[in-house]
């Protein structure tokens, strides 16, 4: 089964709670590598470990957010093994496993009500990646 990374930054922290919750009454198993309250707090050194988690194996994939999404979703993506995409839409989701084989899901927390947020997350945990044509393009992704 697989583990979910989760992360977040005082401005995400109560919707990370809310996902946590679900996440665990549907007995998926995650890691929360923080933020732990909603005082003030850079959403880099949450970030980093949790993409590291992603990276080596130790989670399958990850759950992120921050106020707009943008700033945990740049950081995530300085990993050369992470492909994070901000979705605030269900077909933004689906797409962004489907076509982009997204490993991290990352919210816009200030910006989606939490029953929209579970929507998301349902849709990213149960959508396959179609291969094909898109492999081909996730390759070319990282730096060489």
């Amino acid at each position: 089964m697989e583990k979910i990374a989760l992360c977040s930054d005082h401005a995400g922290y109560e919707l990370k709670a809310i996902i946590a919750g679900y996440l665990e009454s549907q007995e998926i198993p995650f890691e929360d590598f923080g933020t732990f309250s909603a005082d003030s707090c850079d959403y880099a050194d949450f970030a980093h470990p949790a993409a590291a988690a992603v990276e080596s194996g130790k989670c399958t994939r990850g759950i992120a957010m921050c106020g707009s999404g943008n700033g945990i979703a740049m950081t995530l993506n300085k990993h050369q093994g992470i492909r994070a995409a901000i979705c605030w839409l269900p077909a933004l989701a689906a797409l962004a496993r489907q076509h982009n084989d997204a490993n991290f899901l990352v919210l816009p927390a200030r910006f989606i009500e939490p029953v929209k947020a579970i929507e998301l997350v349902d849709i990213y945990l149960s959508t396959p990646f179609e291969g094909g044509r898109h492999s081909r393009r996730i390759e070319k992704m990282p730096v060489k």
